[in-house]
Parts: structure tokens; sequence; C-alpha cells
């Protein structure tokens, strides 16, 4: 099983962690070799000294034909062969060899006859001492290492942290949480230096206001908009329902009804932009409310969002009903039939019939065969008042199916068939309807032949 490392624990506080542990690692070797050459070159010079110094006595001994002092021998067993052949050329050295399993520092010249005059110092307590020393190198090192990268990862831990934040906020501000901030502790006094860290975080905190200011201002604007048109559409539709009758009146009410579908369309756009709307649940079968969604575009013979100019009646055979698996859900009927309708309407619009409504559980797809969804409405969305290719419309009418979508608390994806035409998908939440009630037992009816109990 995968072991899961903690949030903070991102591809950047490892590398730095490996990057500490390794400039660690070659500190301390670095140091941990200074310090052993040094030491040992001071231990091996004092105890070369120390042998040269007695060799230089016992040949005066041997020279003076006194006896040789301790530790010190013609042609002695052990020496080594090297120091041997330098005595033979008539030159004096010094070499630390084992003797009986112990360290010992040679020092060998020449003598009367070709022989070799040699003296040997214990060098055992040097050699402990230098052990010791390796061995103290290698724990201090140890712990060096330990205590710099604790403190390291401490220290980047909390700007991984730091950054982790930052990414969690600008996720939420894509997600369309315009009130979510940063806040880093290193913006709020202006007085502290100030990292790269919070630099960032103050960007996208003014970024996050921006954005929202100018996205309030643009839902003002749009209600507004919407309600000052309202009063004098009403008026002019009035009006032009006191035309004589013509193909004049005709093109006048048309172009007035969709004047008013549209005023209509940004005035729900405007509710669904504050927030506030409430669902009204009621359980229903998925099939039947997907019917009357396909019943309404076939009667309806134009768009019912009206963001569109209206096509020819849509025949019986240009929208159809397949049900794969009927579920029970709770769910705002109004709602999902406006969400259903305008992808429909959108279908028959800007793609080519058959359009096909399947309902396969709490999934509900809408499928025409034209040559399917701009690439921008599949990787962003829709976006309102924004068509391409030559379409008409206002692109109201999938932002208003996403909007009443996010209210029912269900998922809207956008994608294109293999073998072309545009799929819209809308996912339910199921809920699974609630058990009937067990029927209470009868009451027991007291007479003759009643069964009682004691």
């Amino acid at each position: 099983m995968r072991a899961s490392l903690p949030r903070w624990a991102g591809p950047l506080a490892l590398k730095a962690a490996a990057f500490i542990t390794v400039m660690c690692c070659a500190l301390a070797a670095l140091l941990g070799v200074l310090v052993h050459v040094s030491v040992t070159d001071q231990t091996v010079g004092q105890a070369r000294d120390l042998a040269l110094s007695r060799l230089q006595d016992a040949t005066t001994a041997f020279e003076s034909g006194d006896a040789l002092p301790p530790g010190a021998g013609v042609d002695p067993v052990g020496l080594p062969p090297a120091l041997r052949r330098l005595a033979a050329a008539g030159r004096r050295g010094t070499m630390v060899a084992r003797r009986h399993g112990q360290p010992t520092m040679w020092a060998a010249g020449p003598a009367d006859g070709g022989r070799t005059l040699a003296v040997e110092v214990d060098y055992a307590q040097q050699a402990r001492t230098i052990a010791g020393l390796d061995d103290s190198i290698l724990w201090s090192s140890g712990l060096a290492i330990g205590a710099t990268l604790m403190v390291g990862a401490f220290a980047v831990t909390r700007v991984t942290r730091r950054l982790h934040a930052t990414a969690r906020v600008a996720r939420r501000i894509s997600a369309g949480d315009l009130d979510a901030r940063v806040h880093d502790p290193h913006t709020r006094d202006p007085s502290r230096p100030q990292d790269e860290v919070a630099a960032v975080a103050a960007a996208l905190d003014s970024m996050a206001s921006s954005l929202q200011g100018k996205l309030l201002a643009e839902q003002r604007f749009t209600a507004d908009v919407a309600h000052e048109l309202r009063t004098p559409l009403t008026g002019l539709h009035a009006a032009a329902e006191l035309l004589p009758p013509g193909r004049p009146t005709e093109l006048v009410r048309d172009r007035v009804a969709a004047l008013r579908t549209l005023t209509e369309d940004l005035l729900e756009i405007s509710r669904l932009d504050t927030g506030r709307e409430r669902l009204e649940l009621d359980g229903e079968r998925l099939s039947a409310v997907a019917e009357r969604a396909v019943r309404a575009a076939r009667a309806a013979g134009s768009p019912p969002t009206g963001t569109a100019a209206a096509p020819e009646s849509a025949a019986e055979g240009d929208v159809r009903l397949r049900v794969v698996r009927d579920v029970h859900v709770d769910t705002d009927r109004r709602r999902l039939e406006r969400v259903l309708g305008n992808l429909v309407a959108n279908a028959l619009t800007h793609g080519r019939p058959p359009v096909v409504l399947t309902v396969d559980g709490p999934a509900v797809s809408v499928r025409d065969h034209g040559d399917g969804y701009p690439a921008y409405l599949v990787e962003h969305g829709p976006q309102r008042f924004r068509t391409e290719g030559g379409a008409t419309g206002h692109g109201l009418g999938l932002t208003i199916a996403r909007g009443q979508a996010e209210v029912l608390g269900a998922r809207l994806d956008f994608a294109n068939a293999a073998d072309g035409g545009a799929v819209a998908t809308l996912t339910l939440p199921q809920t699974p309807p609630e058990p009937p009630e067990p029927p209470e037992p009868p009451e027991r009816q007291s007479g003759p032949g009643a069964v009682g109990s004691a």
C-alpha cells in the first residue's frame, strides 16, 4: 500500500530537504577530512621525530660500542622491507607498520657492514587517538546533519505551508468563491520584511478583490439593465398587440417577444449571480421530468430561452427520449425542466437533428449531431454573450443551464462526441426514496371471540 505524504511534504519540501541533506553531508565530509588529515599529520610527525631521535641515540651508541637502548636493534625481525632497502642505499627513513598486531613506528638507517640499524616506537596510543577522533567526527557530523536538517525542514515547511495555503485560495477563487483571501500574516505588518511568498499572497488578494469588484459591478449592471428594460418592454408588448394583423405586425411581435425573453433571461442570471435561489424539492422519476422537457421542446418550436432566432417547429422525430435506467430523484422539478429545456433548445438551434435525450441513472445527456461545441466552451464552460462560428444568440441559454444546475447541486459537463455532435451531461445528486412506514397493527377488538392478553 502506498503511503501518503502530508500536504506540506510536496515536491518543493522534499527537494529542499534533499538539498540540505546533500550539502550538510558534503560539508561534514570536507571538514572531517581536513581535521583528520591535520591531526594525523601532526601525530605522525611527532611519532616520526621521536623515532628519529631514538635512532640517532642508537646510532651514537652503536658507533661507540655501547649497548643499544631499548627498542633498537641491528637487522631486527619485522623490519619493513622498504626501510631495509632504504638503509641499504645509505639513507634514513620512517614507516608505520604492524608488529605483533600492534601499530609500530619504525625508524631505520645504515650501519657497518651493510647492515641496518632500526628503532621501533609504540604507535598504538597515537593510532587509538586518531581512531577516536574519526569516530568523534562521524558522530558530530551525524548530529550536525540531523540538527541542520530539522531546522531546515522546519523553515522550509513554514514556507511550503504558506504556499499551499495560497494555492488553496487560488483554487477557491477559480471555483467561484470570490470572498476567499490568503491573509498571509507577513502582509499584515508592513514594517516586517516581506518575502516572496508574502508578495505572491498580497498580489493574489489584490487580484481577487479587484476581480470581485468588477464582477459585482457587472452583476449590478445586468440586473439594473434588465429591470429598466422590463417596464418599457411591457408597454411595447401591449402596443404591439394593438397593431392590425399583417406580416409587419408579426415581425414586430416576434422581436418584442424575443426582447422580453432576453430581458427575463438577464433577470434570471442576475438572481443566480446573487446566490439567493432556493430549492423547492419534490420527489419524482427522472424519466417523467425528461419526458415533459421533450414534449415542451416539440411543442414550442423555438428555444425556451429566446436567446436565438426561432427555428422551424421541431418535428416529433427531431427530439427523442431514451431511458436506459430510470431513478427516483428529489429535486426542484421546475429548475430541472428549465435546464433540460435549455439544453434541448440549444441542440435544436445550433446542432442538427436528431437530438437524443438519454436518462441513465442520475445522469441525463443531451446530444445532437451537429458540429459540436466550440473549444472554449468545452474547456471553460459557457460564457454569457459569447458565441463563435457565426452562431446566433447571446450565449445565455447554456449559462442559465449551468447556473440552475449549480442551484440543484448537480454537475453539468460539456463535451463533443467522437463521431460528431455536442454532448451535454447533467449528473444529479441521487437521493434514494425513503422507505414507506410499516402499517400500524390493527387494534384488538374486545368482545366474543376476541383474543386478549392478560
